[in-house]
């Protein structure tokens, strides 16, 4: 039997054991050594050692952890929640002001925390009940907040970027400068949408009350500000800035992130034992989870490479009409649909070295632009109805009386901007190679 039918039954079986629920981790690993036993009696795993050993010794990987426990100690510490607030009373004068003051946040928390499922939590925890208390209609709410929350995808310093960086060999820099125009076109796009609500539906995001607004004066708003958001705002620009610029390597950027964030929790007297605890153990659960998926996808990668994998993938391309754009819209609408079933980690790990070969080929295609057409086509997969994992996150942790239909019926205007916003940047390129062309990368 040819080789090539040995890679697409691993494709197949792969699909079949992540539906049964066995997790995704252990589905790669299995895969790959069943089927390059029955193709190679194993001897292709003699290579496997100095695979794994190159993942761990990488030392732009060591960034993971450290981001991770920079987002997770900011969420944890109610820092986000009190800039919410602080926001909210700031457009509280506006109809629509909270929610615009949700994306606001969204974009900061995105790039403070750069992990979806913690930013949708903390966001419906602490804005749903608020937003539906003061009128907001339930669909705007919930399509709101999840995506606020899923800004996190696309605005650095993603995890999503890190790890794209890493896997198709582009610089941390570029990526990060690359995603950063996107992002806030994004955020940007959000905001004149909730506008025009706010214009044309005033009653559906109602200002807030008059008597409230009055209880906090504009010095105490302008006290709470400097002291609340410019923190951790200074942070974020500290963090990003040293990457983009180049001053600083990305490891070492995110090591003062997680110390800063350490350090903005102590002075904001939030600082305690158990939440010091729960976000080192959070902290290590997820970095745990991404280096497993990693490490399993190695095994699974140089079974299907040896498989000659890559001419399978090279002839499924060659049958797509279009030339390079109908090949990358196929490229994109797989990945779109492979995001309904399986998280970011291992699509990144498992799909996108999969293309990468034939992309490469294609000497007119930048590899920093196809990396942001990725992480924005999994950020629009994750707010699309029915199967979305923002929705799945927000359903999860909403308060009673918040239906399944609100939160999915809030969400379709957000997936047509995020459709608007993939489009913009397919048809002009130089929305994301701009900035990294500016900054010198």
């Amino acid at each position: 039997m040819p080789l090539e039918y040995y890679a697409l039954a691993m494709i197949v079986a792969f699909f079949v054991l992540v539906m049964t629920g066995i997790p995704v981790g252990f589905v790669v690993a299995f895969v790959g050594f069943v089927f390059g036993f029955i193709g190679f009696d194993g001897w292709l795993f003699e290579l496997l050692p100095s695979r794994i050993y190159g993942v761990v010794s990488n030392y732009t990987l060591l960034a993971i952890p450290l981001f991770v426990f920079m987002g997770v100690m900011l969420e944890r510490s109610k820092i986000a929640e009190r800039m919410l607030d602080v926001i909210g009373h700031l457009c509280g004068g506006l109809p629509g002001g909270m929610a615009l003051a949700v994306i606001i946040v969204g974009v900061l928390l995105g790039a403070a925390t750069g992990i979806v499922g913690a930013a949708i939590v903390t966001l419906t925890l602490m804005a749903l009940p608020t937003l539906v208390r003061r009128g907001y209609k339930k669909t705007v709410a919930c399509g709101t907040i999840c995506a606020a929350g899923t800004l996190g995808q696309i605005i650095p310093p993603s995890l999503v970027l890190l790890v794209l960086a890493d896997i198709m060999n582009l610089s941390v820099g570029s990526l990060f400068a690359a995603a950063l125009v996107p992002g806030l076109l994004l955020a940007g796009m959000y905001l004149a949408y909730l506008l025009l609500l706010a214009f044309f539906f005033s009653a559906d995001v109602p200002a807030i009350d008059e008597q409230e607004r009055a209880a906090v004066s504009r010095r105490e708003l302008g006290m709470d500000f400097v002291k609340v958001v410019v923190p951790p705002l200074l942070l974020i620009f500290a963090v990003l800035g040293s990457i983009i610029g180049g001053v600083a390597a990305p490891t070492e950027a995110a090591s003062v992130g997680a110390v800063g964030a350490l350090l903005l929790t102590i002075v904001s007297g939030r600082m305690t034992l158990p939440i010091l605890s729960e976000t080192v153990k959070t902290s290590l659960r997820i970095s745990c989870m991404i280096f497993f998926v990693l490490i399993a996808s190695q095994v699974f990668a140089l079974a299907f490479r040896g498989l000659d994998g890559e001419f399978l993938i090279e002839a499924m391309f060659e049958w797509v009409p279009g030339g390079m754009y109908g090949t990358l819209i196929f490229m994109l609408l797989l990945i779109f649909f492979l995001g309904f079933f399986l998280e970011w980690i291992q699509i990144s790990y498992i799909a996108v070295p999969l293309f990468l070969p034939f992309l490469a080929s294609q000497g007119d295609m930048s590899m920093v632009w196809v990396a942001i057409l990725i992480a924005m086509n999994l950020q629009t997969s994750f707010l699309t109805p029915p199967f979305g994992w923002s929705l799945l996150f927000m359903k999860g942790v909403a308060p009673p009386g918040i239906t399944t239909g609100d939160i999915y019926k809030g969400a379709v205007p957000f997936v047509l901007i995020q459709i608007l916003t993939l489009a913009l940047i397919i048809v002009f390129p130089d929305v994301v190679l701009w900035l990294p062309a500016v900054v010198g990368w």
